[in-house]
């Protein structure tokens, strides 16, 4: 399957793509990223209006961090990078979906993808180990 190429969206479609969305009072929505070719679910983020933007201009995926009240650039310290391959929203225009093309491991955890807890009926179970030590993309541990 041949990576479809990301084109730059033109400032009035971006416009008017965020016009429809329905951004939370705080002025955020929900953004599950997908790895475009396989269909696994890496991880969900926020995204605020200014994120929506940046992604679709520049094709490398930008969520917010409520944590640190700024943009996050996603790999910018660990270089585990997002690059758009396609940008969709839900039909109650509140959950965008991002097919991407995932450079390394999604998870913070230096697994390939956030969701590694199982609730099965015997407990809930770890189900991946991590990739990478996130000492190694991170500089110290994170949990």
């Amino acid at each position: 399957m041949t990576s479809p190429i990301f084109t730059p969206i033109p400032k009035d479609v971006i416009a008017k793509a965020i016009a429809e969305m329905r951004f939370s009072d705080q002025g955020l929505i929900a953004a599950i990223a997908q790895q475009w070719d396989s269909g696994e679910i890496l991880m969900m983020a926020w995204m605020n209006s200014d994120a929506v933007r940046e992604t679709l201009t520049t094709g490398q995926v930008c969520y917010w961090s409520r944590s640190r009240k700024a943009l996050w650039r996603k790999g910018e310290s660990s270089g585990q990078i997002q690059s758009l391959k396609h940008f969709r929203y839900d039909c109650d225009r509140d959950t965008i979906l991002l097919m991407v093309d995932q450079k390394g491991v999604a998870c913070h955890t230096g697994r390939r993808n956030c969701f590694f807890h199982e609730v099965t009926s015997e407990g809930v179970k770890i189900i991946s180990a991590p990739a990478v030590d996130p000492a190694a993309l991170y500089g110290s541990k994170k949990k």
